[in-house]
């Protein structure tokens, strides 16, 4: 007997059915079953579905006769079901990757309730994808299982089967069968959770519903949305038989009077003509099922009052003239923005003929406060005091902005003042293509690291990465620079070649990686403590490289798999482009940092670094901590991106193919042995020469101050002392007597 049976109805979805299945099959919990059920589909659905069948025994087909419904067609998959619990999935949507194991540990967690709901993400065709709004009802904070009278706000999450997993002995038990016609879910999922004697609730996104541009079956002009009214008859007849339910009558009428006003306001659902009659027949529903003296919430109240008195033409002028309100507003926003933009272009144009002050300077960074930047910017504070610096910072990054910069928000007066009139300008990136380089102005370009990947000009033959670059523009913002820092020399000769230019670089090492020889032991375990690392913990920051080749970015690893095999004494800090699905829980074994501000935090917090192409690995080694290098799809990468060197072969540490050769470097203590340790020690002497805690200090003299001869000597590798990781294992570790090299080669400098 499987775990799960996965009951997929499908009717012309040729072109998504695969995608659906695929998802299913390459589940990492594979004790399921999977019915397709072909619903007489007209196109390759039937073939699809035995293709698979063909090479999975665990897929079986129903071919119907003749074209039953959605209902119907999952009531003939609900009768060859064997497993535990049934779940239900449309042809068009995907189940997320490691969904079935999150929710079979969930299940289990939680002592086999009989629903299980669990939380969706809408995907559109253009590539977005969101999140439920409601998904705070799914938090898995308090006592579980539960009944529907302790979380009733579960009614307000979307009523539809395939967010929820059912167990089957339930089902079978209580009779439950889908009926024909549109909106079918409405009398099944309203009924299973109000019977449900345990209910329980799972905050991680595992299904993904597609959002198709054309071709979705309620989107389709038709008289068979009226279904609807003879699907909220058999929620309340269902309530009439169990007499114990009545308590629910005035959330599921509430419910029911939102349902009807949603079916009106779309305009592609109710044929021309059909609106009057459909009123009628909700004012009519209204009288039946309204429940005497319940009281109606005051958004409610408007909807509730033109259902009840029927008012179909007042309910016409409203929708009207809601929409010439839209209307209006949105020409009034876009006038208002012509108007605003032409006011600071004409102010931008004066401030450029006004004096340049000498001791301003602004600074911006792409990621928000921090990185090169925000090193430069405390070092101009520290050694050029008499300078008044400034940040551009978008409003979501502001409280990032450390005390003492003035504080200027993109797109204002101030900002177009500061960009004008300032002396010194540093950047991690570009400022925009309004920016006028004014004769005595220095433009220092800090860049974001050391590069694996292309950048620049390299990346003209590689259009998935480029992502639409303008190269043009790009060309024109680089001639803008004066300076461009650089921490070695692989990278000032990468820069000199894909940023082509007048400009100086100045190889002093990376100011954002200062903070990494003067941070102490206080500081790491005060980091710890605010992730809610627990003490001793082995903590393994989780930073993949952004895929650029992909609209949506799919998890790499199965970190629960990874987490659960090491044990509980690995916390794994998950930095993925790909969100988990869920909020983390407390004193949980993965925390979920993919918005923590502050990477450097992060790096300092974490005992060892697991990642794939990502540029930080070569900020990481100046901490000389271990590094794990995951090259499951290298060669992917490299072909989209391109890559400068084959990291495989200049590893920084250990390297895994795999996830289980991956699980096994940790487990036997490769991460952190001796030949680990002389790889990361070969990487830095090539990568982290200059990196001694003065690269700050440097530029600042040397940009602002005019020292060339008087700069901080370079520290030797031999003899730098970053802060230490905080494990106690790390801290045993014979890594703390690997031979370092030799010191640097002296600094120079390039046109």
């Amino acid at each position: 007997m499987p775990r799960f049976t996965v009951i997929v109805p499908a009717y012309q979805v040729q072109a998504y059915l695969s995608e659906c299945l695929d998802s299913v099959l390459s589940q990492s919990y594979p004790d399921l079953e999977l019915i397709v059920v072909d619903d007489c589909s007209p196109d390759a659905c039937g073939a699809i579905a035995d293709e698979y069948a063909s090479r999975d025994a665990r897929v079986q087909v129903v071919h119907l006769q003749e074209n039953q419904g959605l209902g119907p067609a999952r009531n003939t998959g609900m009768a060859r079901a064997t497993g535990d619990y049934l779940l239900f999935l449309d042809s068009d949507d995907t189940l997320t990757p490691d969904a079935l194991r999150a929710i079979a540990d969930r299940i289990k967690e939680t002592d086999e309730p009989d629903v299980l709901v669990f939380d969706y993400a809408r995907t559109f065709w253009d590539g977005r994808t969101v999140r439920n709004q409601v998904a705070a009802h799914l938090t898995e904070r308090g006592p579980a299982p539960f009944r529907l009278e302790d979380r009733p706000g579960l009614l307000r999450v979307l009523m539809v089967a395939w967010n929820k997993a059912y167990r089957r002995e339930f089902v079978t038990e209580r009779g439950f069968a889908f009926p024909p016609g549109y909106y079918e879910d409405t009398p099944w999922t309203f009924p299973a959770l109000m019977a449900a004697e345990s209910i329980a609730t799972l905050d991680r996104v595992c299904v993904h519903y597609r959002q198709r541009r054309r071709g979705n079956i309620l989107g389709t002009t038709s008289r068979r949305h009226f279904d609807v009214f003879e699907q909220y008859d058999r929620v309340f007849a269902y309530v009439e038989r169990h007499p114990e339910l009545d308590r629910w009558r005035p959330e599921l009428f509430g419910r029911m009077i939102d349902h009807f006003v949603t079916v009106l306001s779309r305009r592609d659902r109710l044929p021309r003509g059909s609106r009057a009659e459909f009123m009628r027949r909700a004012r009519a529903h209204h009288r039946r099922y309204r429940v005497p003296g319940a009281g109606v919430p005051a958004r409610s109240r408007l909807r509730h009052t033109l259902v009840r008195f029927g008012l179909h033409r007042t309910f016409g002028a409203l929708r009207l003239a809601a929409a010439l309100r839209r209307r209006s507003l949105t020409h009034a926003r876009r006038l208002t923005r012509g108007l605003r933009a032409g006011a600071l272009r004409l102010h931008y144009r004066i401030q450029l003929r006004l004096p340049l002050r000498a001791d301003r300077a602004v600074f911006a960074s792409q990621e928000g406060p921090g990185g090169g930047p925000g090193a430069l910017e405390e070092a101009f504070r520290t050694h050029a005091p008499h300078i008044r610096t400034a940040w551009i910072a978008r409003p979501e990054h502001q409280h990032a902005v450390p005390p003492g910069p003035r504080r200027l928000l993109p797109g204002t007066a101030g900002h177009w003042t500061a960009l004008a009139r300032s002396k010194y300008l540093v950047h991690d990136g570009h400022f925009g293509p309004g920016l006028r380089k004014r004769p005595g102005q220095v433009f220092v370009q800090t860049e974001q690291g050391t590069p694996l990947g292309h950048r620049g000009l390299d990346l003209r033959e590689r259009p998935a990465a480029a992502g639409g670059t303008d190269f043009e523009e790009l060309l024109r913002a680089v001639d803008q620079w004066d300076h461009v820092l650089s921490g070695n020399r692989h990278t000032t000769l990468t820069w000199e070649r894909v940023y082509p230019g007048r400009y100086t670089t100045l190889e002093y090492g990376s100011p954002r990686n200062d903070v990494f020889q003067r941070a102490t032991p206080a500081d790491v375990a005060r980091l710890r403590e605010s992730l809610g690392v627990p003490e001793g913990a082995v903590a393994v920051l989780y930073a993949p490289a952004h895929r650029d080749h992909r609209r949506t970015q799919l998890p790499l690893l199965d970190l629960e798999r990874i987490q659960r095999r090491l044990g509980p004494r690995f916390v794994v800090l998950d930095r993925s482009p790909a969100p988990r699905g869920g909020a983390p829980e407390e004193g949980g074994h993965i925390v979920d940092v993919s918005g923590h501000p502050d990477v450097a935090s992060l790096c300092l917090a974490s005992d060892a670094l697991l990642t794939d192409c990502s540029s930080l690995m070569f900020d990481y080694a100046c901490l000389d901590r271990p590094i794990v290098v995951h090259t499951g799809d290298w060669d992917v990468y490299a072909a989209t991106r391109g890559v400068y060197f084959d990291l495989r072969a200049f590893p920084p540490g250990a390297v895994a193919a795999g996830e289980d050769e991956l699980i096994d470097v940790f487990a036997s203590g490769r991460w952190r042995d001796s030949g680990s340790g002389r790889l990361r020690a070969a990487f830095r002497e090539r990568f982290c020469p200059y990196d001694d805690g003065h690269a700050a200090e440097r530029v600042v003299r040397r940009v602002v101050l005019g020292e060339t001869e008087r700069l901080p000597a370079f520290v030797p590798l031999a003899e730098r002392r970053p802060v230490p990781s905080a494990a106690a294992a790390l801290a045993r570790s014979p890594l703390a007597t690997v031979p370092q090299p030799s010191g640097p080669r002296p600094v120079t400098e390039s046109r």
